[in-house]
C-alpha cells in the first residue's frame, strides 16, 4: 500500500543569507519529472547570473534527484532531496539559486545552507496531505449514463475522465479504505448493471 505524503497547491519562494551568500529558494508542486525539469529551467533563465541554481526534485514513491551544480559534490542537491523527504513532501521540486557573498562556506556550511533554505520555505508553505486512492472505471449502458453522471460528480469522488464509445466509462477517483463501498454504491445505482474495474494506483487531497 502506497503512503500518504504532502504537496504544494502553488510556487513559494524564501530568500535567506549565510556569511553573506544569498539564498533564495523557490519550490513549485510537480507531478512529473518533465514539470520538474521545465520549472527548473525557468529559475534558471530568471537567475542566469547566479553563482548556482542547485535543484531537487521528488516524484512519486520512488524518484529522487538532486543536483549540486557544480557545488562540491554532495552538498547542495542531497541536503535539499533530504529536506523535501524528511519533511514528507512529494511530487514537488526546489531550486535554490546563490549568488556568493564572498566567503567559503566549507562543506558543512553548505550543506547546512542548502537545507536550511529549503526547510526554512517548507516553514512558510501551505502543504496540502494526499492521501492514497485507486482509479476506479465504472462503465455503463448510454441509457444509464447520465443519471449515473450526475450522482458521481455529486459524490465526493472525482470524476477524473469519461470515455463515450460502445458504453460509457466514468473514471473515478476513489480513497484505498472506500473502494468496497464505493462498488457497492454503484452496483445499489445501476441495479447491477455497472461494470466497476479498480485500476491504478493514485493519490488524492485527503
Amino acid at each position: 500500500m502506497s503512503a500518504p505524503f504532502l504537496t504544494l497547491k502553488t510556487v513559494i519562494e524564501h530568500e535567506t543569507e549565510a556569511r553573506r551568500s544569498r539564498f533564495i529558494c523557490a519550490l513549485a508542486p510537480a507531478g512529473s519529472v518533465e514539470e520538474a525539469v521545465a520549472f527548473i529551467a525557468g529559475r534558471r533563465r530568471e537567475h542566469p547570473s547566479a553563482t548556482h541554481n542547485c535543484t531537487a526534485y521528488v516524484i512519486g514513491q520512488r524518484v529522487q534527484k538532486g543536483d549540486d551544480d557544480g557545488e562540491p559534490g554532495g552538498t547542495a542537491g542531497t541536503p535539499m532531496v533530504q529536506a523535501l523527504v524528511g519533511r514528507g513532501f512529494s511530487d514537488v521540486v526546489a531550486v535554490v539559486t546563490r549568488y556568493f557573498g564572498g566567503t567559503l562556506l566549507g562543506a558543512g556550511g553548505l550543506v547546512r545552507a542548502y537545507g536550511s533554505a529549503v526547510t526554512e520555505t517548507l516553514d512558510r508553505a501551505d502543504p496540502v496531505r494526499m492521501v492514497p486512492a485507486k482509479l476506479v472505471r465504472v462503465t455503463v449502458a448510454h441509457d444509464q449514463a447520465g443519471r449515473v453522471e450526475n450522482d458521481l460528480r455529486a459524490s465526493r469522488h472525482a470524476v477524473r475522465d469519461v470515455t463515450y464509445a460502445g458504453q460509457v466509462t466514468f473514471a473515478v477517483a476513489v480513497g484505498e479504505d472506500e473502494v468496497a463501498a464505493f462498488t457497492d454504491w454503484v452496483a445499489t445505482l445501476t441495479a447491477g448493471r455497472a461494470r466497476v474495474h479498480v485500476g491504478e494506483d493514485i493519490h488524492v487531497p485527503g
